[in-house]
């Protein structure tokens, strides 16, 4: 997302703990956290106009949330060809930002703007505008139904609990490698308990307890694209649980989802 907080301190962090040289980048280069690259097992067309901020599947249908101020949209995809369904209009201008299926509903942040959106799922229809605190970065949801906890990031190190029903926040948790925090944290992913969050501008993925902060695998994701198809690309955004170790990966203004196998 243009105009957000410098990456530097989340970038040397997560090149440490891959193994490699990163921009400031000093220290012991043996981390408790596993490092890994995701198995491409195919790839599916991805409209190139999108400005993904959120992707989730659920019930047969990919959900997406695109962001720019007066071009957001929750959208409805076929996951097997990328086509569009259906879509509606972000209001107001918002800039919007994750988003996430919860029973009948869905839940998209917006980035500035100071709200949460809750849409009918069925109709795609806007329900209400809910007040919330600070940025709006990515949200999942860790488990529907009563006590049920969604998770949002809002650009630093630290996640945020909100209540499925209401949106209340009920906690946080500060997001550690090592130690040390990991800033940036951008569009999640809740699967099997634990959360995977994009880190903001470089091409690493987290997996994160939810119930510590710490960070238990890091995905090195670069080279999805091609050097000719990375023009007019922005950053790597936008992690689908497919079912068991298979996600789709895309990023803003990306040309496709890219089916891949990731660390259980």
């Amino acid at each position: 997302m243009t105009g957000r907080r410098s990456f530097l301190a989340a970038a040397a962090v997560l090149a440490v703990a891959a193994g490699v040289a990163g921009c400031g980048t000093t220290g012991d280069p043996a981390v408790t956290a596993p490092a890994a690259r995701p198995a491409v097992l195919g790839e599916v067309p991805h409209d190139r106009t999108a400005f993904t901020q959120g992707l989730e599947l659920d019930g047969g249908t990919l959900y997406e949330g695109t962001g720019l101020a007066g071009r957001s949209q929750l959208r409805e995809l076929d996951p097997a060809t990328g086509t569009l369904r259906r879509s509606v209009p972000v209001p107001n201008g918002y800039f919007g930002e994750g988003i996430t299926v919860s029973g009948d509903r869905i839940w998209q942040l917006t980035w500035k703007d100071g709200v949460a959106l809750e849409w009918d799922r069925a109709s795609l229809r806007l329900l209400r505008e809910v007040p919330t605190d600070g940025e709006g970065w990515g949200l999942c949801d860790l488990g529907g139904g009563p006590g049920g906890r969604l998770v949002r990031s809002d650009g630093t190190s630290t996640l945020r609990f909100h209540d499925p029903a209401t949106f209340a926040q009920t906690g946080t948790v500060d997001v550690t490698l090592d130690g040390d925090p990991v800033p940036a944290l951008n569009e999640l992913e809740c699967v099997d308990g634990q959360v995977w969050a994009n880190v903001w501008r470089t091409d690493r993925i987290v997996r994160i307890d939810p119930g510590t902060g710490e960070v238990t695998a890091v995905v090195d994701a670069s080279g999805l694209l091609t050097p000719e198809r990375s023009a007019g690309v922005d950053v790597l955004n936008g992690i689908a649980h497919l079912g068991g170790d298979e996600y789709l990966l895309t990023g803003k203004l990306w040309p496709a989802l890219f089916r891949v196998r990731l660390p259980s």
